[in-house]
């Protein structure tokens, strides 16, 4: 895939997420079903959170500092854990995976700003990519910043990130769609 069509998905996803969320207040945005479920705000932080924990690593990779680690040299272990994180990150996917520590959102109030966070870490994400095209085309490997063992092609990252929000949309229309009616919007 080239950088431009995930520049393209990058920019449909932050449309459908300002389209859908931007209107919620706060009550809405903090809205939980049950106490195992999140709330679209801890959605949209857990989404930050997982963006941003890849920004140091493209840094490093465009900086030339990068260093790979050894299961990166195993192109079994690489395509497997592409392919596995691929699959369980489609949206299609429904049942309930928990995320690594540094992933998860706080259990805390969010305000109205939290979309704007999320935006803004759409915008340098569109970054990162549109200045990753040699390391694309050079097949570049990367270890996820969950985890160093766990290894897997840029182009693969940039898949997962992109999936990963697609889920994490349609799970977020799923909690809209338990509110009440006047926690929607401020009327």
């Amino acid at each position: 895939m080239k950088t431009q069509e995930y520049i393209d998905q990058i920019e449909e996803l932050s449309i459908k997420f300002n389209r859908e969320f931007g209107n919620l207040n706060e009550a809405a945005l903090n809205f939980c079903s049950d106490k195992k479920s999140w709330s679209i705000g801890q959605v949209l932080e857990h989404l930050v959170l997982v963006n941003e924990s890849y920004f140091p690593l493209f840094r490093e990779l465009q900086q030339g500092n990068y260093k790979l680690p050894l299961t990166g040299r195993l192109g079994f272990l690489v395509n497997f854990f592409g392919k596995t994180i691929l699959k369980s990150v489609q949206p299609e996917n429904t049942k309930k995976t928990k995320t690594f520590p540094k992933w998860q959102p706080e259990n805390k109030t969010f305000s109205e700003t939290i979309l704007d966070e999320f935006s803004k870490v759409q915008e340098e994400l569109k970054d990162y990519i549109e200045k990753s095209e040699v390391l694309l085309a050079q097949k570049t490997i990367i270890s996820s910043p969950a985890n160093k063992h766990i290894v897997y092609r840029l182009e693969t990252a940039f898949q997962i990130l992109l999936i990963h929000e697609e889920r994490h949309f349609q799970q977020a229309i799923r909690i809209k769609s338990n509110l009440k009616e006047s926690t929607i919007t401020d009327l």
